[in-house]
């Protein structure tokens, strides 16, 4: 498969020095793999740092700036960072107020992470953390036990570090971190494989004609695969198991994800019938997000992301936001 890169093996390395010039913003430290917001730390405030595998970019470091992230620490393509790099972001960012991690439920984001801030609070850093498992397609996984974390990471980081940037204390923002994960369901449909830079070819078999129902953003199975389905039976079968497992009582926040190779033409048709389900199920819609945010590579699909919101969760997610993936209100 043909790949706009140099070797497989400098891949992330060129990614991020292509970032840091694009971003004069951001602080990107090539050699230890951390982004840092360029103003960090910021006296008064909580911290915010995630993290995992390249390859799902703009998540996480395109996530990074004022009023999200202070930092992301990007691992090899689908694979974890390390604690080292963690603990490197947490002291660059810590402003005496704490530190929070937002982690997705995969097992070696989760591994890293825990021991990453058992070494940042040895050195005095003071931290908390929040897991994210949105995803209702399955409950274990080839790289999860429980369900995974998806598109609610995005959700997750924009309140939370909205919250964060109001001077809240870090008992405040890991609550509302908690409760955004808490209200949030996300379900994957691929329409093809995506390749990784080290393999070159397609990381997963999916015949021509079908699509996977319920795949991760690794290319991890789904419930099962189907011919291929049109926009609307797609947008009826993931919300429908969206809502089987929630019911909201308050209107929704929506993110209608692109897998990376997905363009917006399509994924605003999609979101047109995503819309029409929700009309027609009584869900109300606060605000609606479409565009390629938590993707996989050059996978073909999209993923839907709901997320129940409160009066105070819709002000924070309104809150104004400055990063290379994310802007409005400033």
């Amino acid at each position: 498969m043909k790949m706009l890169i140099n070797v497989a093996e400098t891949v992330v390395a060129d990614a991020l020095r292509g970032m840091a010039a694009a971003h004069p913003e951001l602080t990107v430290d090539v050699e230890n793999r951390v982004i840092v917001r360029r103003d960090a730390p910021v006296a008064g405030q909580v911290a915010l740092i995630s993290g995992g595998g390249s390859g799902h970019e703009p998540l996480h470091g395109g996530f990074v700036g004022p009023g999200m992230l202070s930092a992301a620490c990007p691992g090899e393509v689908f694979t974890s960072p390390v604690p080292d790099q963690m603990v490197r972001a947490a002291a660059a960012v810590d402003s005496g107020a704490g530190v929070l991690f937002i982690v997705k439920n995969y097992t070696g984001d989760v591994l890293n992470f825990d021991m990453a801030a058992e070494l940042a609070e040895d050195e005095g850093i003071q931290v908390a953390k929040v897991l994210v498992n949105d995803d209702v397609a399955v409950t274990d996984s080839l790289y999860t036990a429980g369900r995974r974390g998806t598109g609610a990471t995005l959700f997750v980081e924009k309140i939370a570090g909205a919250a964060a940037a109001e001077g809240q204390p870090l008992e405040r923002v890991q609550a509302i971190a908690r409760q955004v994960n808490e209200n949030s369901r996300s379900f994957g449909v691929a329409l093809s494989a995506c390749a990784t830079p080290a393999k070159g070819s397609p990381t997963f078999d999916l015949p021509a004609g079908e699509l996977e129902l319920g795949v991760g953003i690794h290319g991890e199975p789904g419930r099962e695969r189907r011919a291929m389905m049109t926009s609307r039976e797609i947008a009826d079968f993931s919300v429908h198991a969206i809502l089987d497992d929630m019911s909201p009582r308050n209107p929704v926040l929506v993110l209608v994800n692109g897998m990376g190779a997905t363009p917006l033409l399509e994924l605003y048709g999609f979101n047109a019938e995503v819309q029409r389900v929700l009309a027609d199920r009584g869900v109300a819609v606060a605000r609606t997000l479409v565009g390629n945010y938590v993707t996989s590579l050059d996978m073909a699909g999209a993923s839907v992301t709901l997320c129940q919101v409160d009066e105070e969760l819709l002000r924070l997610w309104d809150a104004p936001v400055r990063t290379p993936g994310l802007r409005w209100g400033v």
